[in-house]
């Protein structure tokens, strides 16, 4: 029997390592069959014409063979070429890239289909490229904050997570990573008001449109989000990404 094929499938690399002197494992992130496992064969050769094409942070469309009865751990790749679009993000951008990519790979599951945070993850790869620095914070927080919806790993924005009272617009909330949405504290460095909360669980339903809504919604509170969504993230992910201890040590030379 013939072995299925996928092809011209849109994806991302996510990492790659070592399989032989001359061969790849390829971790990469597709638009309809999530994340998967490809054993790149003979691409460490000069000769090879994958070299300059599997890159992380490039668009690509990827053939490959589907190993077994397509359960398997490990696919072979038959075919890979360039999307076009943009560059590669360079400086704090590239490793934002590898932040974004280490969240996914620590996050998702092999095999799970998420089309329209493929879209997203896209879509913020080439902000990373295109755009400078300073604009890339709301775009990472709505990111980070599709990435938990469709996870089923965030609590609903609208509501206090364990009494399921609704939400005082102008009464300080924040997100914590066992007990969801609660009342700030006064030792609480970072919060949101009710009111605020309420803005990014609207632009949340939103469906299709959600992500240019959450980033106009995070445009005004990403600096207190951020390290609430950093925690929420970290605890599910089990212990700090090697991109944020790089970018915190960065900081300090």
């Amino acid at each position: 029997m013939a072995a299925k094929r996928v092809g011209e499938e849109p994806a991302f690399i996510l990492h790659r390592y070592d399989w032989s002197e001359s061969s790849l494992i390829l971790e990469v992130f597709t638009r309809h069959r999530g994340r998967v496992a490809l054993l790149a064969k003979g691409v460490k050769r000069h000769t090879s014409n994958f070299r300059p094409v599997l890159l992380a942070l490039q668009p690509l469309k990827v053939s490959y063979t589907l190993s077994g009865d397509g359960n398997a751990d490990i696919h072979v790749l038959k075919g890979a070429e360039w999307a076009g679009g943009h560059i590669m993000p360079m400086g704090n951008n590239l490793l934002t890239g590898l932040y974004l990519n280490e969240l996914l790979m620590r996050l998702l599951a092999r095999d799970d289909p998420y089309a329209y945070l493929f879209d997203v993850y896209g879509a913020v790869v080439k902000l990373l490229a295109t755009q400078p620095e300073e604009v890339i914070e709301p775009v990472l927080r709505a990111f980070e904050l599709i990435l938990l919806r469709e996870l089923g790993l965030l609590p609903a924005l609208e509501l206090e997570t364990q009494t399921l009272q609704a939400l005082q617009p102008q009464t300080a909330y924040v997100l914590v990573a066992e007990m969801g949405l609660r009342p700030a504290l006064d030792n609480d460095r970072a919060a949101l008001t009710g009111q605020q909360w309420l803005q990014l669980q609207s632009a949340l339903e939103q469906e299709e449109a959600a992500y240019p809504a959450l980033v106009r919604a995070c445009a005004t509170v990403a600096p207190a989000l951020k390290p609430q969504l950093r925690h929420l993230l970290q605890y599910h992910c089990g212990s700090l990404l090697r991109t944020r201890q790089l970018m915190m040590d960065l900081q300090t030379l």
